[in-house]
């Protein structure tokens, strides 16, 4: 580096010297009416800063800043007795705004009563469904995303991965949960998609790490076990799964034979007999499966996806995920949407192999993004000029070092979790219309994960007639809101 000769030395700055980064926290106060009763809260925007020991120098080292937004119900006296739950998203890359302003904070996204997006620009309206009226709030934006970002000097990539992803939450809600003396306080994750994954690994790492006992765990759109939902060559399980989907998809859409249109829960038990049967037995015998029983698979398997004979015969019995997505509505050149089936759109062209883009995800994309941007500016008085990272690829490419050569399975640490302290109680969300996370993939998933019977109970399920992100759907919110109010009421009583 060339120097101003005009500079003393005294004045040269060592560019390694940066600036400790600092904390920012705003809070603001606010009242919402929650089953007719007014509930005052306070609302907290800001950062913690995450440091990590060295031992060999005795000091701890800044790493990353974590932004988080947290409502805590005012005038409690007793905070041992209010419950305090941590919320995230997956993706990996998503921030924490889909169920922030989707069903759980006080203020959530108008969307119409199906699910589809007003025409901008976008509001928000007091939630009504709001979990605030059962438990304090806490939205964790994992680092790259929402606003939180390694500090200067080390680099992003470092908490790009499952393992430091699971460690570097940890310690957030271990500070955050020292700072405000919720220790003794019943103490909650939710998760929604590959959020799913981290709350399992996080309640077997939090116990183990910190003894850190959680009261429960809730799962919307859950995938604990990669090797349900990876179409690899060899892997013949996802197309098992993912075929309930397939057929509520089609049902949906009204693509199904008369006698199956009439009840869509009928319908899927009939064709969960086959996946779990006839079908899973004929993909196990490969080319050996006798010419007559595949023409019979790929007559039910006509029945059950209102895809043609010829297509299935094609597909060697193995429908493709994104395939699908484009194949069932291609005569009227639609495709349908991976996030939630039930939404369509058109492509530059109806000939391809998988869409352009999910059209449910581009209906959330615009109403969430603008409304979390001036919502955190103009109501929490939070300020920062860095773009806010709703769902960013910078995370990418996520390392499963930890996990190499072998499918992620974070069952068997929610399996562990569960049998250290048999008190844990897990609710899992499933929507119908979910091809990201089918449910019949996650009913798989917890069947096989070798409970004793006397802890089978502690998971309890509900199902939803929407997709991923099922609260979009005002009627699924409405009944979310209660599974999860009642979650928590009972894993409280029964601990």
């Amino acid at each position: 580096m060339v120097q101003d000769q005009n500079k003393s030395t005294n004045d040269v700055i060592d560019e390694n010297e940066k600036p400790a980064p600092e904390e920012q926290l705003v809070q603001t106060h606010h009242s919402i009416t929650i089953d007719g009763k007014e509930i005052k809260y306070t609302a907290t925007a800001g950062t913690i800063i995450l440091k990590e020991e060295d031992d060999q120098k005795a000091e701890t080292k800044a790493k990353a800043s974590v932004f988080y937004v947290a409502y805590t119900l005012d005038g409690v006296k007793d905070i041992s007795s209010r419950p305090i739950t941590f919320s995230f998203n997956g993706g990996p890359g998503s921030s924490s705004v889909w169920l922030h302003l989707g069903v759980l904070g006080p203020r959530r996204v108008k969307m119409l009563e199906d699910g589809q997006a007003p025409p901008p620009p976008y509001e928000l309206v007091d939630n009504e469904f709001s979990l605030l009226d059962s438990t304090d709030l806490v939205f964790i934006d994992p680092v790259s995303t929402g606003f939180s970002r390694s500090v200067p000097g080390e680099e992003a990539k470092q908490f790009h991965g499952f393992q430091k992803d699971i460690e570097y939450i940890s310690e957030f809600i271990r500070v955050f949960t020292t700072r405000q003396k919720r220790w003794t306080s019943p103490k909650f994750l939710i998760g929604e998609s590959y959020g799913t994954t981290r709350a399992a690994g996080l309640a077997g790492y939090l116990q183990a790490r910190h003894g850190f006992y959680l009261n429960g765990i809730m799962l919307i759109s859950s995938i604990l076990n990669f090797g349900t939902a990876r179409f690899d060559v060899g892997n013949d399980l996802p197309y098992v799964l993912f075929l309930p989907t397939y057929t509520a998809t089609a049902w949906y859409h009204k693509q199904l034979n008369d006698d199956l249109q009439s009840d869509l829960r009928s319908t899927l038990d009939e064709v969960e007999a086959f996946a779990n049967n006839e079908y899973v037995l004929a993909l196990m015998q490969g080319d050996d499966l006798p010419s007559k029983e595949r023409d019979e698979i790929v007559k039910k398997l006509t029945r059950y996806t209102g895809l043609s004979p010829d297509y299935i015969e094609r597909s060697n019995l193995r429908i493709d995920i994104m395939r699908f997505t484009k194949e069932l509505r291609r005569e009227d050149r639609l495709t349908v949407g991976r996030l939630d089936t039930r939404f369509t759109a058109v492509d530059k062209d109806a000939a391809g192999e998988t869409f352009e883009f999910d059209p449910s995800y581009a209906v959330i994309q615009g109403p969430f993004t603008a409304t979390l941007n001036d919502y955190l500016r103009a109501e929490l008085e939070y300020e920062n000029d860095l773009p806010y990272e709703i769902l960013t690829s910078r995370v990418q490419p996520w390392d499963y070092t930890s996990h190499q050569n072998q499918y992620l399975n974070v069952g068997e640490t929610l399996r562990q979790a569960i049998s250290y302290n048999p008190a844990l109680k897990v609710f899992v969300a499933n929507g119908y219309y979910d091809l990201a996370t089918p449910y019949f993939a996650t009913e798989y998933t917890f069947k096989h994960l070798q409970f004793e019977e006397h802890l089978r109970d502690n998971v309890s399920m509900e199902y939803y007639e929407a997709g991923h992100m099922m609260y979009i759907h005002q009627e699924s919110m409405a009944q979310l809101k209660t599974h999860l109010k009642d979650f928590l009421q009972n894993s409280i009583q029964s601990a």
